[in-house]
């Protein structure tokens, strides 16, 4: 039997409440726009067949907002915070979980994240074989943008460096705003 195909998508939450000061950054939460755009966004990555077997998230308010309205378009069955997905804390063993060999679920075929930036493209250019020095600046999740990424078989010698980026959308193209040329010309 060949083995299982992994992807994971990575969502970044949808566009919050700005930094205050008295607001604790945990509890800032998704505007009424923001709302708006993130399940629009959600529905239209259900409609691509992004479906995913389970969301994992962030526990800050914004990113469980965010995951909570991928689950009710259908975007996955269910949703689990995940610490590991906060910002700046460090998602490669959770990561190490679910990708090896004992993992939770082991029939799972694809993975949604849900966090922050620059966290999430960071993780994303490691995973696909960045430079470190290089990661932060190599590609950028807008709000509520998706970025999916591949392991066409497991992992053998580590994470970084072994997946391949198969999707950057960002919430325009997710939207449908922006129209794409149709010839080269």
């Amino acid at each position: 039997m060949a083995p299982r195909k992994r992807e994971l998508l990575l969502l970044r939450h949808g566009i919050a409440e700005e930094r205050s000061e008295g607001l604790d950054d945990a509890q800032r939460a998704l505007t009424p726009e923001g709302r708006q755009r993130t399940i629009a966004q959600m529905r239209h990555l259900v409609e691509l067949d992004l479906s995913c077997d389970l969301v994992l998230s962030s526990p800050l308010v914004r990113a469980r907002q965010t995951a909570e309205l991928a689950v009710q378009a259908g975007l996955g069955p269910e949703l689990e915070l995940a610490a590991a997905l906060a910002p700046l804390a460090d998602p490669l063993p959770l990561l190490d979980r679910w990708l090896g060999p004992v993992s939770p679920r082991p029939a799972w075929r694809r993975l949604a994240l849900v966090g922050h930036e620059p966290d999430l493209s960071t993780l994303a250019a490691l995973l696909i074989g960045v430079p470190m020095a290089m990661a932060p600046e190599a590609l950028q999740l807008k709000k509520a943008g998706a970025a999916l990424l591949q392991w066409p078989k497991p992992p053998q010698t580590g994470l970084l460096g072994s997946a391949r980026l198969e999707l950057l959308l960002q919430p325009r193209v997710l939207l449908g705003r922006r129209q794409m040329p149709l010839s080269g010309g």
